[in-house]
């Protein structure tokens, strides 16, 4: 088994208020990189007053970071940011090793961790739109290799300049080739949801950060067997199970993938497929790991990604999870100043189960209407509908007509407009 590769962990900050941030940012990009199977050696809090266009870093500041690399014997330079491709083969030559960025990590994560086809393209799409820019700096390793022996360095930059146009040519098609791939992934799915919406059964998408107990949430209310694990971006694939409420109302519970800071656009727009799943859902339920330290911001950046996917008016249900941490309690009290309507649980320990589902019921409550209809006996079949996606609160035979009073779906409402 091969030793795993150490990395130097870097991440920036502007002004002392900021650096408590700035260190859990790196706890959880050191998360992240264990995640993707390197070690963290060593993480390096940089104080910056102004970016640097050509390493990001200033002269004085690399020169002590590049010390820190040879000192630790780092195999990796891992910068917490999204560097540009000529900041990223700049870094590699001041450091003399491997330099990734934040997003690299995260597309490298998410590669490892696809399991369903979907999943897999999606990535490999963002990894192309990654790629194509950065292929210069494929090219300047061997370049370099090459100039040690024999000075053959400029014969091989001529060649590398070819074979960056053929390979720009190859990714070029590779994209087409899977955009193509993923129209048809996507119009699969728009399939299964539309079946979905057709049976009326309420949809509640679980969404919040990465690792925050999406899938154990889940797994405790329907059995689902979703895998878990304490890392992050355990699950990437969406799963859809049925739930029934103690009252027999039927609903669907969706897991989604986990939102992280700063995910990159790449990932948002390569994933929107799968994170539409939260914008055709009825209800979302945000779940938030509230024995975090950084519970707040991770919340807030759920939010963020909701804007872009235009999901954030959604109708929400705000969950802390974990309350059986007592970091969690303290944490929740604070929570609850800026999301009133919550519930609290564990979802390990099945705590608070019954709130949820209280909450889950009222939201139901608030997307339906309660309507009184007149239906001719010929049309029964409209009975059975509202019998099965609403409640009947009273009936009555008056000559052919049926007289029934009852409780439905918004989007019933209108198809029944006429019998009203």
């Amino acid at each position: 088994m091969s030793e795993k590769q150490k990395a130097l962990l870097i991440a920036a900050y502007r002004g002392a208020k900021e650096l408590p941030t700035c260190e859990e940012h790196l706890e959880e990009l050191a998360l992240l990189v264990d995640t993707f199977g390197i070690d963290t050696a060593a993480k390096f809090a940089c104080p910056l007053r102004k970016i640097d266009a050509s390493t990001y870093f200033g002269k004085g500041k690399l020169e002590a970071l590049v010390d820190v690399a040879r000192t630790d014997n780092i195999d990796i330079i891992v910068i917490d940011e999204e560097i540009n491709p000529s900041q990223q083969r700049n870094l590699e030559r001041v450091f003399g090793r491997t330099v990734l960025d934040r997003t690299e990590v995260i597309l490298g994560v998410f590669g490892q961790r696809a399991r369903t086809r979907e999943a897999r393209l999606q990535i490999e799409l963002a990894e192309v739109k990654y790629q194509i820019p950065r292929l210069k700096r494929l090219w300047t390793h061997l370049s370099r290799q090459a100039g040690t022996v024999g000075g053959g360095g400029a014969y091989l930059k001529g060649e590398g300049e070819k074979q960056i146009e053929l390979d720009r040519r190859i990714l070029d098609k590779k994209l087409d080739q899977l955009k193509k791939e993923i129209e048809v992934v996507e119009s699969q799915r728009a399939t299964q949801r539309g079946s979905r919406q057709r049976s009326g059964i309420p949809t509640f998408a679980i969404i919040g950060y990465t690792n925050a107990g999406k899938s154990t949430l889940l797994n405790a209310l329907t059995n689902a067997g979703v895998f878990t694990e304490d890392k992050l971006f355990a699950t990437l694939d969406t799963t859809t199970r049925r739930f029934v409420l103690q009252n027999n109302q039927e609903v669907l519970l969706i897991d989604t993938v986990g939102f992280i800071r700063k995910l990159p656009h790449l990932l948002v727009a390569a994933f929107k497929s799968t994170l539409e799943e939260a914008l055709h859902a009825d209800i979302l339920i945000h779940l938030i790991d509230a024995s975090h330290p950084m519970a707040e911001e991770q919340a807030k950046t759920t939010f963020e990604v909701l804007k872009e996917l235009n999901a954030e008016q959604k109708p929400i249900i705000t969950v802390f999870n974990k309350i059986d941490k007592e970091e969690a309690k303290s944490n929740a009290m604070r929570l609850r100043l800026v999301y009133p309507k919550s519930v609290a649980l564990s979802a390990t320990q099945k705590i608070g189960f019954d709130h949820l589902e209280e909450a889950i019921v009222q939201e139901i409550k608030n997307q339906r209407t309660q309507v009184k209809l007149r239906i001719p006996q010929s049309d029964y079949a409209i009975v059975s509908e509202i019998i099965r996606l609403g409640k009947i609160l009273h009936q009555d035979y008056i000559d052919d007509l049926i007289e029934i009073r009852a409780e439905i779906p918004l989007f019933l409402s209108h198809k029944l407009q006429k019998y009203q």
